[in-house]
């Protein structure tokens, strides 16, 4: 996934493009208006981080610019104005959503990753591995055609790996996306049902393309 962030405040713009890339994003930066247009123009990105108080080109401008041309790319405002006329009015340009600063990082990347998923999802309505299909709409997991039978829990696991390919998902993160409850033992209950998931899988793929990275998490590596 490649993301634009566009942001005059040096610091925080460094700070939030290195944690991005941490996180296995391809990530492009503008500290201003005119130089972020030039990347629009010259790049292909999932998504893009906008701030509204921009030099030379605001965020709003730039926000209208970007809608003229893509509907599509999945848009964030960040600002420091509390007022809801700007909010409303970023929202009424085609922001997809925004951020009041100061903000968590965690937050801001949450709802990256849930903009991602649902623009994915939209996209590739069935998604293709090896010999495997997955269809996102049906919940359906089918390896040469045949159906693989998952409970809920294991379903919901392989979707997040799968949307999220190439990326290594710790077990807190599947607790948040997957779970709907509060569990004591997270590592325990995401193992039990990694350990079912994958054993499905391999029977039926003849391989494991779940791998373990220990400490770290789990990921299904891009193609």
């Amino acid at each position: 996934m490649r993301l634009l962030i566009v942001e005059d405040e040096k610091e925080l713009l460094e700070s939030v493009a290195e944690g991005l890339r941490l996180s296995g994003y391809a990530v492009d930066t503008a500290r201003d208006g005119v130089e972020a247009e030039d990347l629009f123009w010259s790049e292909t990105y999932d998504l893009i981080v906008l701030d509204i108080n921009l030099p030379k080109i605001d965020g709003f401008t730039l926000l209208k610019e970007i809608r003229e041309e893509d509907k599509q790319v999945n848009v964030i405002m960040l600002t420091a104005r509390t007022q809801v006329a700007d909010r409303v009015k970023g929202l009424d340009l085609g922001a997809n959503d925004y951020l009041i600063k100061p903000f968590h990082f965690d937050e801001l990347e949450a709802r990256i990753r849930s903009l991602l998923r649902r623009k994915q999802v939209v996209e590739d309505k069935v998604i293709t591995y090896k010999n495997l299909s997955f269809d996102t709409g049906t919940k359906i997991l089918t390896v040469n055609g045949d159906v693989i039978k998952l409970t809920a829990k294991e379903l919901g696991i392989f979707e997040y790996l799968i949307l999220n390919q190439g990326r290594t998902i710790s077990a807190e993160e599947l607790m948040e996306h997957v779970w709907d409850m509060n569990v004591s033992d997270v590592s325990n209950a995401v193992r039990v049902h990694m350990s079912a998931l994958r054993r499905k899988i391999k029977e039926a793929l003849g391989e494991n393309i779940i791998r373990n990275e220990i400490g770290r998490g789990y990921v299904i590596d891009r193609e």
